[in-house]
């Protein structure tokens, strides 16, 4: 995959995970951000059960990017929360 399809795929991912997470998208450079490390962090589970991870522009990894990218969102909402409580 290029570079301008990582990049899309990113910014997808990124929105949609923000959409079921918090109801909204968070901005263009942080959507594209989060959907990567949610594309390595969905790959990486998917393939630490026994799937095929990000495997190209399709819709398998759109779905593994949006996975990841939402358990990613999770855990930084999480942190966030802890932190505003101290």
């Amino acid at each position: 995959m290029g570079i301008i399809a990582w990049i899309v795929l990113g910014a997808f991912s990124g929105f949609v995970a923000g959409k079921i997470v918090e109801g909204r998208g968070r901005g263009l450079l942080v959507n594209i951000f989060v959907g990567l490390i949610g594309a390595l962090v969905g790959g990486f589970i998917v393939s630490g059960v026994g799937g095929e991870g990000i495997t190209g522009f399709n819709i398998w990894s759109v779905v593994v990017s949006v996975f990841g990218a939402v358990i990613l969102l999770f855990i930084l909402n999480g942190f966030s929360r802890t932190a505003s409580r101290k």
